[in-house]
């Protein structure tokens, strides 16, 4: 639940490049990622395209509704003149999980000539709205293009392989939307490879220092990531089950918990710093009394971040900090 808007102790073979390796990328995705607007929904013209320095799109554009902000970027690199992107839920203090949109939402659903949504539970409102409609818009439904189900974990931005195969999915909706545009649209997609490699090299810059080390979450949204760095999540199983349902994990849960972190049988704790939450506050006060790093993160890309991959790319680095990695 969004409601608000990154250590264990140094290894004696700490990944020597990480640091330089890490803090250029970040500096990298700054300069070149442009950020989401602020204000919602959010839209992106092929004006505000070319001014990017994109080329004039071959054919007329078409109109995209991206239903989380988490999406934006990827969405605007590979559409790039060939796009109006508005995003409906961009970065605010709402809660896509329970995100209800007015009548001029619905209306842009009615405009589009693609749908790209998470899925997975976490924009069924987006469902709800497109079941109305007939004929409905194409679809780019990220949980599925993934192959994962309903139940499992919705943060899917936070896989770097799964940010590969949502982009080939939106590169083949919007090549089968305008086939005039075909090149345009495959040089689009290999901008993207370029923009996402400072997090794919980040991840294995650290995956060989971080993985097998353990970790305990607030909440599961960074989960993806640790399973791309090959971290153990040792989080109950219960309070795991309960945050993600956006319930309150029982005591014997909160118990578990607190001796996994007093007793150092995690080397980390991932603190998702947008959710108000008197468990979780509770948690990183035991880690931080207990010596166990916390590292920040957040479900949405925070205001003060220069886009997707800046963001990534800077948590990355806390953790890596927090690890003993630089």
């Amino acid at each position: 639940m969004i409601l608000k808007a990154g250590i264990a102790p140094a290894r004696d073979d700490p990944v020597v490049p990480l640091s330089v390796r890490v803090l250029a990328a970040t500096s990298v995705a700054a300069a070149v990622i442009p950020g989401c607007a602020a204000q919602e929904p959010a839209t992106m013209r092929p004006g505000d395209a070319a001014a990017a320095g994109r080329a004039d799109c071959p054919v007329e554009p078409v109109d995209i509704v991206v239903t989380v902000g988490q999406w934006t970027d990827l969405v605007t690199t590979v559409a790039g003149a060939c796009g109006h992107v508005t995003t409906i839920v961009g970065r605010s203090a709402a809660d896509p999980h329970e995100f209800e949109p007015a009548t001029s939402d619905a209306a842009r659903f009615t405009d589009a000539d693609l749908v790209v949504a998470n899925g997975l539970g976490y924009d069924d409102w987006a469902e709800h709205v497109l079941d109305t409609m007939s004929p409905a818009p194409p679809v780019v439904d990220a949980g599925e293009v993934v192959g994962l189900h309903e139940g499992d974990n919705p943060h899917i931005w936070y896989g770097p392989r799964f940010l590969d195969q949502v982009a080939d999915a939106v590169t083949a909706e919007l090549r089968a939307l305008s086939p005039g545009a075909a090149d345009y649209l495959d040089a689009r997609r290999a901008e993207w490879t370029a923009r996402v490699e400072p997090i794919h090299a980040a991840v294995a810059a650290m995956r060989a220092g971080a993985a097998g080390r353990r970790f305990a979450a607030t909440e599961p949204v960074f989960d993806h990531m640790a399973d791309a760095l090959g971290l153990v999540d040792r989080t109950p199983a219960g309070y795991a089950a309960a945050t993600a349902n956006e319930a309150d994990p029982s005591p014997g849960d909160v118990y578990a918990l607190g001796e996994e972190l007093s007793t150092h049988a995690v080397d980390v704790l991932v603190f998702n710093s947008q959710t108000e939450s008197t468990l979780a506050d509770s948690a990183r006060s035991r880690a931080v009394a207990s010596s166990v790093p916390v590292v920040e993160v957040t479900e949405t890309v925070p205001a003060g971040v220069d886009g997707f991959v800046a963001w990534q790319v800077g948590q990355l680095d806390s953790l890596a900090g927090a690890l003993g990695l630089r």
